[in-house]
């Protein structure tokens, strides 16, 4: 049993699976992005075809939908970069933090 204990894993195997790990995190990513951008093409084309042939008569309603989509990307974003930073990937890491916080001003500007 002591032998078992003492022995550690092989550089290769490791490394195999933190860039599995990194892949997984950075096509969840992706995924985030595109839901949050693919929701905002969405009410920006409704809003335009509501507006069609009317007079504005009152203040337009408040459009949380910007806020809330970075609101929520921003968080996902900072857990990938802290993962991708724990795992050793320092640079990537550091490039997702940056976009992170680049996501929540972007939300913070974006409040009505």
């Amino acid at each position: 049993m002591p032998e078992l204990a003492d022995k550690r894993p092989s550089g290769g195997e490791s490394a195999l699976t933190a860039g599995c790990l990194m892949l997984l995190v950075l096509v969840a990513d992706v995924a985030a992005g595109l839901l949050v951008v693919i929701v905002l093409a969405v009410r920006g084309l409704g809003r335009m075809d509501a507006g069609a042939g009317q007079t504005v008569t009152s203040v337009p309603t408040r459009d949380w939908a910007p806020v809330l989509g970075f609101g929520a990307l921003a968080p996902a974003v900072g857990v990938t970069a802290v993962v991708l930073l724990r795992i050793g990937h320092r640079v990537i890491g550091a490039v997702q933090l940056t976009l992170c916080v680049l996501l929540a001003v972007h939300a913070l500007w974006s409040l009505p």
